[in-house]
């Protein structure tokens, strides 16, 4: 793409760039609309749990501080980081933890401080981590973004693609010193897996001159999106950015100084498709597979910040759903033959209420799960849920007609719409933080701009976390209070990506928490006391079906219940949770069967009856 492409944007976007609050983004008039609070909680008879979250971070050894380059200009890149992933890198059972950071800009960088890095921490299994980024491979210093989990080349170990603005970087893992294990990086040999820019060279003045337009990359996900065994990659791209184009905007908030610009002043991206080749090479097959997507200009419309792989229509082949910011999101159709049609308006995932949010994350989970009603089998309602920019409600799009792929937003009828609209919501994904079995919903809340208050009395910059609890009725949501969840968990933070896992083997999951400029935050889940589990780590066999089993679905059922597990390998924003699958059983002591459909082109159930409650099974394909 030309520089010009940009250039053309520039008249069209004026008012908004001189208009610019910062919090709610201007309409295609520059006008901003007015803040709407939403109500508090509303259902006195509903008794959210008490299940409290514990900072530990000190405790378990984390020392991280998110670095966002930020020297006073306010480039755009600096508001979005940074993501982090869970990831048992070295398969001792424990999970450990990624933390992704990004860089000083070229000619700001700290002459008296060391570069910052990426940070891989190691579980040690008795409630703290080791730093071993050195050891690892993993102490190099790039503006990374976004991270996904998965074995690409089917060895039995997880391997990294982490995206970065200037490039994105692929790490496979592989044996280190003393029988320990390293990531090396493998972008260089692997193909065509980022932008060619003269990152590197350009310093100073000259990089903040400079009109070389780059596709800014944010979250990433392994799809295995033709079913041949082999874990292909799916980049989001953001916006097309250059640091001068950024410069001569003339971003402010009214009153005060230079602000963020906002996406609609710059041009469009193409999200991005690699398949795997199997011989440690990609192949960029966007345009072929049928990812690109188009404005009436025939311009790139996409700004792409969030990604979830699910099979909306139940078919067997992976599906790719993507949160684009001001722009109609994404619904890549996978057509069973290595493409897909864009459906996200046929489908009603497109717009929320019939207009463009600025959605971030996303995750897609069966938030009302299936049960056995007189011996007959009800199936539970999925939904995509969307975290939104501030004074925009989060989306929850319930899946009525799968086959048909239909879906409508219901968020006001389930008690999301309101509690969640004054926040600026980043990460966003389902779990089940008390273990009834019920699919629960956290977001990861923080502005972009520092000084916001002052022009926004209803908004902060630091913002606090947003737990929702599952009621099992409708409306389906409450939102737990520090009362219920913890002073520690409600701490503001400029929040940004965030993931989950089990870090201590009890069954309960715990919490990562990203800010952006600041510290990351791990909060271990005190549980619920009497509420029964269980835990599954699946193994694909590598051959048409990949070692990490990304795409396999579970379901479960224990006496009337009917639960419902998707394994991929990245939801939220920027982030990956753990890989293994946890299920909540409540009060229930027995499961009868668990059925594993595997991601190959074998759709043969594989079964296991009378599995053992409270426990980690791991379960090899056969």
């Amino acid at each position: 793409m030309k520089t010009h492409r940009m250039v053309c944007c520039l008249a069209a976007s004026m008012l908004v760039a001189l208009t610019l609050l910062g919090c709610n983004r201007p309409d295609a008039k520059g006008v901003v609309p007015p803040i709407v609070v939403g109500p508090k909680a509303r259902q006195a008879n509903v008794n959210v749990p008490d299940v409290k979250f514990t900072d530990i971070t000190a405790k378990a050894g984390i020392k991280f501080e998110h670095q966002n380059g930020g020297f006073g200009q306010k480039l755009l890149p600096e508001s979005l980081g940074g993501g982090c992933a869970f990831i048992d890198f070295d398969n001792d059972g424990h999970q450990d933890l990624l933390l992704i950071n990004s860089c000083c800009w070229p000619g700001y960088e700290e002459k008296d401080k060391p570069a910052p890095t990426l940070a891989l921490y190691r579980n040690k299994g008795d409630g703290t981590f080791e730093d071993v980024t050195v050891a690892a491979g993993l102490n190099v210093s790039f503006y990374g973004m976004g991270v996904a989990v998965g074995d690409f080349d089917n060895d039995g170990w997880t391997d990294l693609f982490i995206t970065g603005v200037g490039g994105n970087h692929l790490f496979k893992n592989v044996p280190g010193a003393k029988g320990g294990r390293k990531f090396v990086d493998v972008t260089k040999t692997a193909g065509d897996l980022t932008d060619n820019w003269n990152w590197p060279t350009v310093k100073g003045a000259a990089f903040l001159k400079s009109d070389t337009p780059i596709a800014l990359p944010s979250s990433a996900a392994f799809v295995d999106y033709d079913k041949d065994g082999l874990l292909d990659i799916f980049v989001c791209n953001y916006v097309t950015w250059s640091p001068n184009y950024d410069l001569t905007q003339g971003f402010v908030m009214r009153g005060l100084d230079r602000a963020f610009g906002p996406p609609g002043t710059f041009p469009g991206a193409h999200c991005q498709l690699y398949r795997n080749q199997g011989n440690g090479t990609f192949e960029n097959t966007t345009r072929q597979a049928g990812i690109e997507a188009f404005d009436e200009f025939r311009k790139p419309v996409g700004k792409a910040l969030g990604v979830i792989v699910c099979d909306v229509d139940e078919d067997g082949w992976p599906d790719i759903i993507v949160a684009n910011d001001t722009v109609r999101n994404f619904f890549f159709h996978n057509q069973a033959n290595g493409t897909f049609k864009e459906k996200g308006q046929e489908a009603g995932i497109a717009y929320a209420e019939g207009v463009a949010r600025g959605a971030m994350g996303i995750d897609f989970g069966e938030y009302r799960p299936g049960r056995i009603v007189d011996g007959k089998y009800k199936s539970g309602q999925c939904a995509i849920v969307i975290g939104n920019f501030a004074n925009e409600p989060d989306t929850l799009l319930r899946l009525d007609n799968p086959k048909r792929m239909l879906f409508t937003d219901v968020a006001a009828l389930e008690g999301l719409a309101g509690l969640s609209r004054v926040s600026l919501t980043f990460g966003a994904f389902f779990f089940d933080y008390d273990l009834d079995g019920r699919l629960d919903y956290l977001t990861n809340n923080g502005h972009l701009e520092p000084e916001i208050n002052k022009v926004q009395a209803s908004q902060h910059y630091r913002q606090s976390v947003q737990l929702f609890w599952n009621t099992g009725e409708i409306p389906a949501f409450e939102l737990a209070t520090p009362e219920k969840a913890g002073a520690d968990l409600h701490q503001p933070r400029v929040g940004r990506g965030s993931a989950y896992a089990d870090i201590d083997g009890n069954g309960t999951l715990d919490l990562i928490l990203m800010e952006n400029g600041g510290p990351a935050a791990l909060l271990r889940n005190e549980g619920m006391p009497g509420n029964n589990w269980v835990r599954l780590v699946l193994e694909g066999n590598g051959k048409n079906t990949n070692r990490s089993a990304i795409g396999a679905r579970v379901t479960l059922t224990a006496g009337n219940q009917v639960l419902r597990r998707d394994l991929v390998g990245t939801r939220g924003y920027l982030s990956s949770s753990e890989l293994a699958l946890t299920f909540g059983l409540g009060k229930t002591d027995k499961i009868d069967r668990v059925e594993i459909v595997w991601p190959g082109r074998d759709s043969t159930p594989q079964v296991i009856n009378d599995m053992a409650i409270n426990k980690m099974h791991r379960i090899q394909q056969k």
